[in-house]
């Protein structure tokens, strides 16, 4: 799913493709390490239809830990039919275990996005200013 889910944003930006093995490798190293969390939604047989994905951050400004979502998902075909809800309230529940004081999520300032936006306001989440920036390394 997390292929499915990079598929849709590079095509939705029209940014580079990424490396799909190195996709699939990269999210059992970071739950070995407890570096990465993940949710799993699944269908009435079982099958996994959407994931929520997050992991600690720390700043100053947000008085010490708190969770990032870098990715949340749900299979076109399984959308508004509450599995993204249901995602989100367990990282909220989850959160304080580990001492996080907030979650935070990022979209990109797209049109395309703007669904996901109004998503993420209706579940509590307000914008906090800025952009998210990027260089590489």
């Amino acid at each position: 799913m997390a292929g499915e889910l990079l598929a849709e944003i590079t095509t939705a930006n029209r940014t580079q493709a990424f490396n799909l093995q190195e996709t699939i490798l990269r999210p059992a190293d970071f739950l070995n390490r407890e570096k990465y969390f993940v949710f799993v939604v699944r269908d009435g047989s079982n099958k996994a239809v959407g994931f929520i994905a997050f992991y600690e951050s720390y700043a100053l400004s947000a008085e010490g830990a708190f969770g990032t979502i870098p990715e949340l998902y749900v299979r076109p075909e399984f959308r508004s039919k509450g599995l993204g809800l249901r995602l989100v309230s367990q990282a909220k529940a989850f959160g304080p275990s580990r001492g996080w004081g907030r979650l935070e999520v990022t979209t990109p300032p797209l049109p395309q996005f703007d669904r996901t936006l109004a998503f993420y306001e209706r579940e509590g989440f307000s914008i906090t200013g800025g952009r998210k920036l990027k260089v590489a390394l």
